[in-house]
């Protein structure tokens, strides 16, 4: 049979049954008996017949059609489906940016505090779904998250557009591995973001001034008890300020002096235990005649049923005369982390007190299992440390010795 010549699929007509009309190599033109003129080509695969469908005539001329033909009888030689190499790219370009996003997102909550997955989605929702979100994630380029990401910056929000870049490059990598996009463009952004001027959190770590800190905090009285008591315990334990707030009594062993903080509500999602000198097992027992019997260990004064707010604990420094040029709740993590290092502390257990992340896993593994007993006279120390301060004793930073 001669293949197909332009005049004769123009004149084909329809009939009261379908018709085909056959060009060769799997190629033909069905004509319904409502007159449309479709293009299909017959193929097998893996000992199965399939059929492939290219599109209506006129919009797909003849030529058209036989190089859509050709394109997959490449693949079939190649041992590829054409098919379902068809079916992928559907799915795909079907695939936009916000739908991946948001099935990454939902991934993610499980193993995400509240708090860090609504910053993640309104990260998304702000500054990346209202210009490529309905985008196909297959056709994301470099320079589409670029024009996003200078909108951030040019709000002046530079650690916002360091931070989005690397959540759409994690979607992305999600896309390649789900089949939906062949390539991650966010890495070719590296060194085309205005750099992160880091901000230390303000703290004083000079002795002196530590001791003037401690005298203030012990004189503090404020409206609520559980104010005064994170403020003393804090310094003694200097955890993240939001990891003391929302203490459960539930979490600590004042018997064995230890406070396990559960994963869920650590920065680096593991079980964080933090050895209890003597001075803040002797505060936490004070403290729960007051509060031992709700669940919280600093409750609001507003409610038992929630914690003692963000700013408490900055408020109260406020109050004590700290501007926040001086001294926040966060900078007690590095009053502490600068004064151990200055007295001879292994800086690895330092580390793992801040609960700082360990990249080699294999080191991190032994500190873990191996270091709890040098902690607990770490913590003693530091605790001791503080007391001479603010009781200006001679205080003369002991080395520790190996």
């Amino acid at each position: 049979m001669p293949p197909l010549s332009d005049t004769t699929v123009r004149r084909a007509k329809a009939t009261e049954k379908l018709c085909k009309l056959f060009d060769g190599g799997g190629l033909f033109l069905l004509v319904k008996p409502n007159g449309s003129r479709l293009w299909r080509m017959k193929y097998r695969f893996a000992g199965k017949e399939k059929l492939l469908a290219f599109g209506p005539y006129p919009e797909v001329s003849l030529k058209s059609a036989r190089d859509q033909r050709d394109d997959a009888r490449r693949l079939l030689r190649a041992g590829a489906d054409p098919g379902a190499k068809r079916e992928a790219e559907r799915v795909a370009s079907a695939a936009t940016f916000e739908a991946v996003a948001r099935e990454w997102l939902n991934l993610k909550s499980s193993s995400l505090d509240a708090r860090t997955f609504k910053k993640k989605q309104e990260r998304f929702e702000m500054f990346v779904f209202p210009y490529v979100g309905n985008r196909p994630i297959v056709e994301i380029k470099a320079s589409d998250l670029l024009a996003a990401l200078r909108r951030i910056e040019a709000r002046g929000k530079h650690e916002t557009a360091h931070r989005v870049r690397s959540e759409c490059g994690a979607v992305l990598r999600f896309a390649i591995v789900t089949g939906r996009a062949e390539r991650d463009p966010s890495p070719d952004l590296r060194g085309a973001l205005a750099p992160v001027v880091t901000r230390n959190h303000p703290a004083i770590t000079e002795p002196a001034k530590i001791g003037e800190l401690m005298r203030a905090i012990h004189g503090f009285r404020g409206r609520g008890v559980a104010t005064e008591f994170a403020l003393k315990l804090l310094p003694l334990t200097f955890v993240r300020p939001g990891e003391l707030r929302a203490a459960e009594w539930s979490e600590f062993d004042l018997d064995a002096a230890e406070w396990r903080i559960p994963a869920g509500r650590m920065k680096m999602r593991e079980q964080h235990i933090v050895p209890l000198s003597r001075q803040a097992v002797e505060l936490l027992r004070e403290l729960h005649f007051q509060t031992g019997s709700g669940r919280y260990v600093f409750p609001s004064m507003l409610t038992s049923n929630r914690p003692i707010s963000n700013n408490t604990l900055n408020a109260a420094l406020r109050r004590l005369g700290f501007t926040g040029d001086e001294m926040v709740s966060h900078g007690f993590r590095s009053m502490a982390s600068t004064c151990l290092n200055e007295q001879g502390w292994h800086p690895d257990l330092i580390e793992l007190q801040l609960a700082h992340a360990e990249r080699n896993e294999v080191r991190s593994a032994y500190n873990r299992a191996q270091r709890l007993a040098e902690r607990c006279k770490m913590m003693q120390a530091w605790a001791d440390y503080l007391d001479k301060l603010r009781t200006n004793s001679n205080v003369v930073p002991l080395r520790r010795t190996a």
